[in-house]
């Protein structure tokens, strides 16, 4: 069943792609995300700092590159550590699906991060929802090139993985009940981590095929503080954020260290004050202070791999016990050490970069800017809509949705221009092609 396609009626045999090798599906799956649209896009998508800032550091592009990279070596370290284990190796996705889960992680996030993912929000809190992750699930099923009904009709095995929260927004949302009456703060809108109400028929078909109480616990949510989350994800998609994860907690640090941002003292400070003593970082600590802070970009990416290699091996496969269906209920996790050393590296990350004054006016400005663009083109589709969007508009029943698909698949440059294009007199041409 995880190889079938939407388009695809459950039974019958697919087409192989290339070959007849056991994951010919997944390598469908892997080429239709490298070529569509919305995964170019993210060569000019923010990742932690503005695109066009620095030719250095990585955009959302490279970081899904390293992501399957890193996901791609977790599983590989995962069969030698479970050779004999034929339980665990048989559901262990393949090379090219871990790959094409990877790749294809963050292909919705909107212009300018999360500044965008709150303004989307915002106008869609009251639509069935705006959330980067939801709408990763709308261009596979709906927006995607490769297939005018299902997107970009992948496996459902592809699509199980990308699934980060198995939950709708309007069983998780909770914001004040009034819209807010300025824009100049919006922080409360931020979006639960759902997917958007209308793709309820997509999430069933996801889950179609397994016993309806593994469906029914895959599908409930836990309450985290003031707020409601998802319980639980996939196999393959615990991978993925775990790959996520350590590629935020040590690729991105290198951008920081490359652009000299923090110095050594916050770095005492933050981390090595933090950790166990007998953690990676403090049993090699002259080699990764000489060699992180180094002048020598070769010297600092050798510190930077090592730190990925310490990663992998620690990560280890567990069963919940909880659910019937072995995609659903096995698990992976890093040991505890690893696992506060990586917590302390994502924090000196977020503090330090992400919660920096700088980086929050760009994100922003830039949450302004899609603020404004939504609204204008909500309020004047017939002017300022390109024609195969207006189309979907016309044809549509949520004629709000069409115009955040929109936006939100926009890169960040292309915002900008036709930001200006729209408000700033002096900029824009007619012969400018929207």
């Amino acid at each position: 069943m995880w190889t079938a396609r939407r388009s695809q009626p459950d039974g019958n045999e697919l087409s192989q792609f290339h070959s007849g090798a056991s994951d010919s599906a997944a390598q469908r799956d892997r080429a239709r995300i490298i070529h569509c649209e919305s995964f170019r896009r993210l060569q000019a998508k923010t990742q932690v700092l503005g695109v066009g800032e620095h030719d250095f550091y990585r955009t959302r592009l490279t970081h899904s590159l390293e992501v399957a990279q890193i996901g791609s070596g977790i599983c590989e370290q995962l069969r030698e550590r479970y050779a004999a284990n034929t339980d665990y190796l048989k559901w262990l996705p393949s090379m090219s699906q871990i790959e094409a889960i990877c790749l294809a992680h963050d292909i919705g996030h909107p212009p300018f991060g999360h500044g965008g993912e709150v303004a989307l929000n915002y106008y869609m809190q009251s639509q069935g929802g705006f959330e980067g992750n939801g709408q990763t699930l709308r261009i596979m099923a709906h927006l995607g090139e490769y297939s005018p009904h299902h997107g970009l009709d992948l496996t459902r095995r592809t699509m199980l993985g990308v699934l980060k929260y198995p939950v709708l927004h309007r069983e998780v949302a909770n914001y004040p009940i009034e819209l807010a009456e300025t824009t100049s703060n919006i922080d409360s809108y931020k979006p639960p981590k759902c997917i958007h109400d209308e793709d309820e028929a997509v999430l069933a078909w996801i889950l179609s095929g397994l016993p309806d109480e593994d469906i029914q616990l895959f599908r409930s949510t836990q309450q985290q503080g003031d707020k409601r989350k998802a319980a639980f994800k996939g196999f393959d998609t615990a991978i993925m954020e775990l790959a996520d994860d350590i590629s935020y907690g040590v690729h991105d640090l290198e951008d920081v260290l490359a652009l000299r941002l923090v110095t050594e003292r916050a770095w005492q400070d933050d981390v090595l004050s933090k950790l166990s003593g007998d953690d990676v970082i403090s049993r090699a600590l002259d080699f990764y202070n000489r060699k992180l802070f180094s002048e020598s970009s070769t010297e600092r990416k050798h510190a930077i791999s090592k730190l990925i290699r310490y990663f992998l091996p620690e990560i280890t496969i567990a069963a919940q016990q909880r659910f019937a269906t072995p995609l659903l209920d096995l698990q992976v996790q890093l040991s505890a050490e690893a696992q506060t050393t990586l917590q302390i590296l994502k924090d000196f990350v977020y503090k330090h970069v992400i919660r920096r004054p700088e980086v929050q006016t760009l994100e922003y400005k830039g949450q302004q800017l899609v603020l404004k663009l939504f609204a204008v083109l909500r309020d004047n589709p017939e002017r300022l809509l390109p024609p195969a969007v207006l189309k979907r508009y016309q044809q549509s029943e949520y004629k709000e949705r069409v115009i955040c698909d929109y936006v939100s698949g926009m890169t960040d440059s292309y915002a900008i221009k036709l930001y200006h294009k729209v408000f700033s007199p002096d900029m824009g041409s007619v012969f400018d092609r929207l």
